[in-house]
């Protein structure tokens, strides 16, 4: 059973900087240590605030069922409306409305916010006659429908019916809703009243209103755009006239000619002399291409000119010459020079040869007549063009006034035919008469409330009592100074945790007589803890102290030493609070010898020692001294551990409390550990930091801290599970 115990308590109490739960870690139900500290935290603050949490959900619900009670039902009928981006086509032709893209969300915002505007509302409370009805006014709780109205009846005198009017749009505008079907171009309109019946009838008038109020737009849009463009039009017929007549007369007095426009051609108007100056240049450049070809054909000599070659005198010439040539060849051969035949044929040659001569130079002489002829031609006309030019640019000159009022006519006339073709566009759209909203489901008089919801309300309320509550938990976690949570002990004094030590409800020496209980298993892991403290075990002088009395540090001391006496070791108690001393009670002892003759200066140490419970050995407090602080600031207590360590092996000191005394800082600076007791919500953690400085000061060893008086029920789960704590009495066998 021992073994046991021993067992659970390593497992639950490993020092902080081993892992133990001295951390801010929990313990999960597989024993190892959980990744959120955090949420471990608030788990353990709703744990031990649950009662306050539950009060505040139950509150908040108990409130939600009131206020449902309270609440006056409400009916809400739906309407839905289809509003498409563009008209049905049935001209193609643009009317004054703006045209809208497939991504134009601007549009669909535009047209919910027309579906709220107070316009439109106005519009139906006027022509259901809302404003003059005293019961719509007193079923929403209009206060100031007591002023307008008397014996259901509009009160004489003063004329209210704007306000009426305008009061009415308010109230109609705060029970409506419009909601956008996502990824559609449809609509719900959504009104609520304690009506169902009045609740059908506004949703659909609504959207029977909201469809007339579009096409009233898009009418006063067109009839204000036609006469707009009417006017206009007038203007820019009058600003034509005047723009063509100064054109007109400018041109006359100029002498300015000009061609009109072909816009089928894509030609515009010109200046006549520009055509002829096209012309007169096109000749130019086929007289210079005329005379170098002839120039060309002058420097070939006449028989080889291309006129020589293909002239048909020429060439029977010379066939008559090639003939005559060769008979004069042959008969040469035969006859002498002389030979008459022979110079007849030679005469004949030579004459056949001036003949030649002389039709060559007859071509000669014309190719030169036709270059010269050529040539002629080509300066004319070259003169001819530069005379042109210069009055082409003189014209020029003189048509910069004119296009100037060439350019205003255009312009006139352009924005005149422009709009004059928009306006009748604007006619033709405007008799149309098509609108893109359109009715797809008439509001149904609801038969069921749509407010309040129940379960919706319920809901929120068990979610903001439960917010409430935790937050309230927090708050007073917060504000609550004291220490009562084991896991966080470590993280507030920077010490480790050497155990906790359930609250009891019996007897506690009777508890810590029975080995099963929980409170002896709790004093045997702190025991188990201290064997860890050092390198030879459990210290061989412990002193044991806490902030203040009550804390349980005389319990504790009994216990530990009760607890290493079951271990078959030599244990003495020494009762060190002579102040206000506690074990010879528990002993059932005298204390009228003890601690405090041995300080005064007797040496008979074993005259002041008391044989224990199971083999405790207890020396009492004894007789009060005029100063316990001289006392031990003395030398005997370090003479007394010296005497006492031969024939004990573990010296445990029941300690004053630190606060306001110097008791416990000198005991503790004599022995070789100290351990403090501090008691579970109960003890401020400022008067904790405070003491332990003032034993850190007197260079006390601090082993570690034992939490008392622990409210097993408080515990989360890790922690519970890991010490064993929280059974039943009945079952603790």
């Amino acid at each position: 059973m021992n073994d046991m115990h021993f067992q659970r308590g390593n497992q639950a109490l490993v020092p902080p900087e081993q892992g133990g739960v001295g951390t801010a870690g929990q313990l999960d139900a597989n024993g190892s240590f959980a990744l959120f500290p955090l949420l471990g935290h608030y788990l353990a603050v709703i744990q031990r605030r649950r009662w306050l949490i539950f009060g505040s959900v139950v509150t908040a619900l108990v409130t939600a069922a009131v206020v449902i009670l309270l609440m006056t039902r409400m009916y809400t009928a739906q309407a839905t409306l289809e509003i498409q981006r563009e008209s049905n086509t049935i001209v193609r032709v643009q009317g004054v409305e703006p045209e809208t893209g497939l991504a134009d969300m601007e549009f669909y915002q535009t047209q919910y916010g027309l579906l709220r505007s107070h316009a439109l509302a106005a519009s139906v409370a006027t022509d259901l006659g809302l404003f003059d009805d005293p019961h719509f006014f007193a079923m929403y709780g209009v206060d100031d429908a007591e002023q307008w109205f008397e014996n259901g009846r509009v009160k004489p005198g003063a004329s209210t019916r704007d306000q009426r009017i305008r009061k009415a749009a308010d109230v109609l505008l705060k029970n409506l809703g419009v909601d956008p079907v996502r990824l559609s171009r449809l609509v719900y309109i959504n009104f609520s009243s304690p009506d169902p019946a009045f609740s059908a009838r506004i949703a659909n008038s609504w959207g029977d209103h909201f469809i007339r109020m579009a096409l009233q737009r898009r009418l006063d849009a067109t009839a204000y755009a036609r006469r707009f463009l009417e006017q206009r039009l007038d203007q820019l017929r009058t600003r034509l006239d005047e723009s063509e007549r100064v054109l007109v007369a400018y041109s006359e007095r100029e002498g300015l000619v000009n061609l009109p426009a072909n816009p089928a051609a894509g030609v515009g108007e010109r200046p006549m002399i520009v055509d002829d100056l096209t012309a007169l240049n096109r000749e130019l450049m086929q007289a210079t291409a005329d005379r170098v070809t002839a120039q060309s054909r002058l420097a070939v000599p006449g028989d080889r000119a291309a006129e020589g070659l293909a002239n048909q005198a020429i060439a029977g010439l010379r066939q008559r010459r090639a003939e005559a040539a060769a008979e004069y060849a042959r008969l040469s051969v035969q006859f002498e020079p002389n030979y008459p035949p022979l110079q007849a044929l030679h005469e004949q040659i030579e004459q056949l040869d001036r003949s030649i001569a002389q039709e060559v130079r007859r071509v000669q002489s014309s190719l030169q007549q036709t270059y010269a002829a050529s040539a002629q031609r080509e300066a004319d006309l070259s003169r001819r063009v530069q005379t042109m030019t210069r009055n082409l640019l003189d014209q020029r000159r003189r048509s910069i006034q004119y296009n100037i009022y060439q350019r205003e006519a255009d312009t006139n006339r352009q924005l005149y035919d422009a709009l004059l073709q928009r306006y009748k566009e604007i006619g033709v759209a405007g008799g149309v008469g098509v609108n893109n909203i359109s009715i797809v489901d008439d509001a149904q008089t609801p038969d069921r409330p749509s407010s309040p919801r129940v379960l919706i309300y319920l809901a929120l309320a068990l979610a903001m009592g439960g917010l409430t509550g935790f937050a309230l938990a927090l708050v007073l976690e917060q504000i609550d100074d004291t220490v009562s949570d084991p896991s966080r002990v470590n993280g507030l004094l920077n010490l480790p945790l050497l155990g906790t030590v359930p609250k009891t409800s019996g007897e506690t020496y009777d508890l810590l007589d029975d080995r099963k209980s929980d409170l002896s298993e709790a004093y045997l892991a702190v025991q188990t803890s201290l064997s860890f403290s050092t390198d030879h075990g459990v210290p061989r002088s412990l002193s044991i102290t806490s902030t203040r009395p009550g804390e349980g540090k005389s319990t504790t001391a009994f216990a530990i030493a009760l607890s290493l006496a079951r271990t078959g070791r030599r244990v003495l108690l020494i009762d060190g609070d002579m102040r206000s001393p506690s074990v010879h009670h528990v002993a059932r002892i005298g204390n009228d010898r003890g601690f405090s003759n041995f300080l005064a200066g007797e040496d008979n140490v074993s005259s002041l020692i008391h044989d224990g419970y199971e083999g405790v050995a207890i020396m009492p407090a004894g007789p009060p001294p005029p100063s316990a602080a001289e006392l031990l600031s003395g030398e005997r207590v370090p003479l007394l551990l010296q005497q006492l360590a031969s024939r004990f092996d573990h010296i445990v000191i029941d300690s004053p409390p630190v606060v306001g005394l110097a008791d416990a800082p000198l005991l503790a600076s004599q022995t070789e550990g100290t351990v403090f007791v501090i008691e579970s919500d109960a003890t401020k953690i400022g008067q904790v930091r405070i003491a332990i400085s003032r034993l850190m000061g007197a260079k006390a060893h601090l082993l570690g801290v034992v939490m008392t008086k622990f409210q097993t029920r408080r515990a989360t789960y890790g922690y519970e599970y890991g010490y064993g704590y929280g059974r039943n009495p009945e079952t603790a066998a």
